[in-house]
């Protein structure tokens, strides 16, 4: 009775905005309800079309209700009243219908269409008068026939020139026989302008490229003429381009980023090699340093590339902050001076965390402290010091002396520019960005069940040839997992007791050592700083580690001491042989400005083997949670079909070794920073091997499908760019671990069982 009233007063209330939309729309005006490109072409042609539209219809919250529209049309015209305001505000003012609007999209779309060779393109508008003074706007493309381009002929009378294109004339965007296109004479100008920059041509630009496009008569051929005009010098005479050297390399701190005589006097000038160092006020940086991450060199010719390298080297250097290199051309010669100016930035950061925690209805808090040194040893060296703590009140915890539990630790890490033998590895000189990094971290958690304390320390090494791509190397990875006191109760209950021994469980409060290498990968089609036009962006990212085969194979060949359970020993404590790896896929479809799809796939596979036949508890799979299966608190669902019957302990059980994720989201921008969304999850966990404490969670081909598990729910963003707030919440509609009619509570829902509220900062995926 509730639903139905519910929706009825909204049906009322988008009646009403409805009608309220008409008092905003002009005497003989229409709203522009909807607009259409028909092309005769393929799909791409008109879709490429419709990004030249100069006017769009009033936005759609998932793409079928106008309700920012009805919003809006729910205030009055009295912009004196606050809640007209801020109606207004919320929402969206009704678009109309602009004739000359529509003329100048239909000469865009013709100038796009002949741009793309069909160069007798026309289109046509047409309108289609509807209810309540609305109007859908219709673009007719007729595109006719294309022309292709028949040849490709170089013109210039600067022979050296046309050598150097001719060496590279594989890598043209022209072809004969491709369809004519004029953003594809626009990409080989920008082509032959990149390479002859980088071929010590400094004052080269695309101006001096030119096309003289012939079609013969009753032909959809096109021959194409490029011509190279020549250098015009200061008297006017018309000479070939000059190839210029590099002759003197400056490096200038302290001095502003504008270069002038009067500047530079004020420097102390240091001689260091080839190079000169000048400084304005006291240096903070190494010499060595500087010179590191420079890529010009004198002598050299110019080449664009070792300068676009030499900027993004400096913006990656924690120490300094706005870079700008100056060029000096020495009169009446090819010869270049470079100047890098670059300024001291803040050295040392303190920032603060504090956050309270619900863990099953047990709540607590959590802060940290961070102390960070952006040039710890004048080399741009970042050194990171976190302090944390955390507490939280357990309740429904009997036969145990306490019931508080606490968390403590503390975490080191340095992070040095470029390769710890970069001087030895002159494959740095080709990356973007590198860095290698080293931690040190301590973590002491005590419980009234237990005390466990976890000491790691890391080596690993970070590179990227592109902004669109980054490499990291765990070149080791060790962590020591020490128990030092359980208490009786949970000893005697769990980890002793005949009748209820859980080996998983025993297992991960035993010593442990873990000896990591590992490697990840990751990918996104999206390009920084470009604009937002692509209709689909993916990203990838993948992860393989390995543990514990170096010592297992040593401990083989010389026979090495044993535990009662048959495991290999190093300095006496056993260690995890094992072997992980991860696929996380996702990818966004943009339908409009306000609206896209997005789909995620998580997929993982851990397997232990030689001296473990269980994964360490940190290494296992999890499912349920806020980036997860949110129909499902963190860590209650699977493995399989398992179900759990002691909350406990089974935060261990309901874990595995292989991981499947599969997510749907539609997201639409409501108003504001408001954003939601409609969301389906799917997926579950298993183990690879059978344990007896966890029935039902071994994966099995034949039937794994019916373990899956399925979700529902809706969720509202907070999007403020650097951060996002966002509330999530999710209906279970397929639960594994039950059979029968409780196994689809989308039939038979429990609002108390099968609902699920997440908090989070940041997008699931």
């Amino acid at each position: 009775m509730i639903h139905k009233r519910a929706i009825y007063i909204l049906c009322s209330l988008l009646l009403l905005a409805s009608c309220s939309v008409s008092k905003f729309i002009p005497e003989n005006e229409y709203l522009l309800n909807d607009v259409k490109v028909i092309s005769h072409s393929p799909e791409r042609t008109a879709q490429k079309a419709r990004s030249y539209l100069r006017q769009l219809p009033n936005s759609k919250w998932f793409s079928l209700v106008k309700l920012p529209m009805y919003t809006y049309a729910l205030s009055g015209k009295d912009t004196t009243l606050w809640v007209n305001r801020f109606l207004q505000k919320l929402g969206e003012a009704p678009v109309i219908y602009s004739e000359e609007l529509a003329k100048l999209t239909r000469m865009n779309i013709e100038q796009m269409l002949r741009n793309d060779g069909y160069l007798h393109a026309t289109v046509d508008i047409g309108r289609e008068y509807r209810k309540n003074r609305r109007l859908n706007s219709i673009y007719y493309l007729h595109e006719r026939e294309r022309y292709t381009i028949s040849s490709v002929t170089l013109e210039t009378k600067d022979s050296v020139v046309a050598d150097i294109i001719k060496s590279d004339s594989v890598s043209s965007h022209l072809r004969e026989g491709m369809p004519f296109s004029l953003d594809k004479l626009e990409e080989e100008r920008q082509r032959i302008t990149s390479l002859l920059k980088e071929n010590g041509y400094y004052r080269f630009q695309k101006e001096y490229i030119t096309y003289i496009a012939d079609t013969a008569h009753h032909s959809t051929n096109i021959n194409i003429k490029m011509n190279i005009a020549l250098q015009q010098s200061p008297d006017e005479e018309l000479t070939p381009h000059k190839v210029y050297h590099l002759n003197k390399i400056a490096f200038v701190s302290g001095a502003g980023l504008r270069l002038s005589d009067e500047v530079l006097s004020e420097c102390d000038t240091v001689p260091f090699g080839e190079f000169t160092i000048l400084n304005r006020n006291k240096p903070f940086i190494r010499n060595k340093t500087l010179v590191n991450n420079n890529y010009i060199l004198p002598g050299e010719i110019y080449r664009q590339s070792n300068f676009d390298r030499t900027y993004n080297s400096f913006a990656q250097l924690k120490a300094i902050r706005h870079t700008t290199l100056r060029m000096v051309e020495h009169p009446d010669t090819s010869l270049l001076d470079c100047y890098i100016m670059f300024e001291r930035n803040k050295r040392r950061a303190v920032t603060f965390e504090l956050e309270g925690t619900n863990t099953s209805g047990d709540f607590g808090a959590a802060t940290s402290v961070t102390f960070a040194d952006k040039n710890l040893f004048m080399g741009s060296e970042m050194l990171s010091l976190k302090l944390f703590a955390a507490y939280e009140a357990i309740s429904n915890l009997s036969g145990y002396s306490g019931n508080k539990y606490f968390e403590y630790g503390a975490e080191l890490s340095l992070r040095l520019p470029g390769g710890i033998f970069s001087d030895l590895l002159p494959l740095d000189k080709n990356l973007l960005r590198s860095n290698t990094q080293f931690s040190l971290k301590f973590n002491s958690q005590e419980r009234p069940e237990f005390e466990r304390r976890l000491l790691s320390g890391a080596w690993s090494y970070n590179w990227s040839r592109s902004e669109q791509s980054s490499h990291k190397v765990d070149i080791l990875d060790l962590n020591y997992i020490y128990v030092p006191w359980i208490a009786d109760t949970f000893k005697k209950e769990y980890l002793d007791s005949i009748s209820n021994r859980n080996s998983i469980l025993k297992y991960n409060y035993e010593n442990l050592l873990i000896t990591k290498l590992g490697y990840s990968y990751s990918y996104t089609s999206a390009k920084l700083g470009a604009k937002r036009t692509d209709r689909m962006i993916f990203s990838l990212r993948t992860n393989i580690e390995c543990s514990g085969n170096l010592l297992y194979g040593i401990n083989s060949l010389v026979g090495g001491k044993t535990n009662e359970d048959g495991q290999y020993l190093f300095m006496n404590i056993a260690y995890a042989q094992y072997v992980k790896g991860d696929v996380d896929f996702t990818t966004n479809v943009n339908i409009d400005h306000r609206n896209s799809f997005v789909f995620h796939l998580g997929l993982g596979v851990a397997y232990p083997y030689g001296n473990s036949t269980i994964l360490p508890f940190e290494k296992r799979y999890f499912s349920g949670g806020a980036n997860s299966m949110r129909g499902w608190s963190v860590r209650t669902l699977g493995p399989g079909s398992f179900r759990s019957s002691d909350r406990g302990i089974d935060f261990i059980n309901q874990s595995g070794d292989l991981k499947f994720d599969c997510n749907i989201e539609y997201r639409s921008h409501l108003f504001w920073k408001l954003h939601s969304a409609v969301f389906v999850d799917a997926g579950n966990i298993w183990t690879i091997r059978y344990y007896k404490e966890q029935p039902g969670g071994q994966f099995d081909i034949k039937r794994f499908y019916k373990d899956i598990a399925l979700s529902y729910g809706l969720g509202v963003r907070l999007d403020f760019s650097l951060f996002v707030f966002r509330l999530d919440a999710a209906m279970k509609a397929i639960n594994p671990a039950y059979s029968g009619k409780l196994k689809y509570p989308i039939i038979n829902p429990n609002f108390g069982r099968d609902f699920a509220l997440h908090f989070a900062i940041g997008y699931p995926f």
